[in-house]
């Protein structure tokens, strides 16, 4: 983030509010309960510290530059989605605020939205994107056919269209191609430790930033950690985190 000019009037630099985004999608939970945390324990590292509401929309205006800590693509990719939460199903359209919508995740019913995830032979992730968790995986597609002729897409059945599909996705029967275990294994670090399946955001803006560091965290994770492929990370990032 070096290159990122500071703007005259900020009082965080690039890199600052790029961390402590990266720091909020590591700890999960609220905002609000984020904030008194970060004032508590690393006041000396932020000294300039906004107010808390001013800090949020920091971070959801200026989300577009974690995509510079996103992966390049390998001669295979795993894509996978992931369902999150927001609210529980019997509030459902109680508010005209409610961005999710009710879908299966992992065989229960939820209301909120389903992120998806393209990572690289390494474990780091490519591309992402989110909708509602009442669309099928098959709308993520397009993301997918971003990378025709540039590397091979693993997925399971749950990717497949009767119109068809992109050329460079492999569609997987259950037990084949164990290479797609990997994105399980990452999935099992952002539910444990980033506490990603229930989120607690009412705004699309907030809920993409989100999203957005949370690939900007792993990313560096893995870097920070040394460890070579996401397959060996997951005991080894649940110390380095906490």
């Amino acid at each position: 983030m070096k290159w990122v000019k500071k703007h005259p009037d900020s009082t965080l630099y690039p890199s600052e509010l790029v961390t402590i985004g990266a720091l909020f999608a590591l700890k999960g939970g609220r905002f609000r309960r984020f904030y008194r945390w970060l004032h508590r324990e690393f006041a000396p590292l932020f000294p300039r510290l906004p107010e808390r509401s001013r800090l949020q929309w920091l971070l959801a205006t200026h989300r577009l530059w974690a995509d510079r800590f996103l992966a390049p693509v390998s001669f295979y990719t795993v894509v996978d989605s992931y369902g999150i939460e927001l609210i529980h199903p019997i509030r459902e359209g109680r508010s005209e605020q409610q961005i999710g919508k009710k879908g299966k995740s992992n065989r229960r019913w939820i209301v909120g939205v389903k992120m998806c995830w393209i990572i690289n032979q390494d474990g780091r992730v490519v591309n992402w994107q989110w909708t509602t968790a009442n669309a099928c995986d098959n709308v993520f597609l397009p993301l997918i056919e971003q990378y025709e002729a540039q590397t091979i897409t693993l997925s399971d059945l749950g990717f497949r269209c009767k119109d068809g599909g992109p050329e460079n996705l492999k569609l997987c029967a259950k037990r084949t191609w164990n290479e797609r275990g990997m994105i399980e294994t990452i999935f099992s670090f952002v539910t444990e430790v980033c506490a990603l399946k229930k989120l607690f955001h009412r705004k699309e803006v907030h809920l993409e930033a989100h999203l957005c560091y949370l690939a900007v965290v792993f990313n560096l994770l893995l870097t920070i950690a040394g460890t070579p492929t996401a397959e060996q990370m997951l005991p080894v990032l649940k110390d380095f985190a906490f």
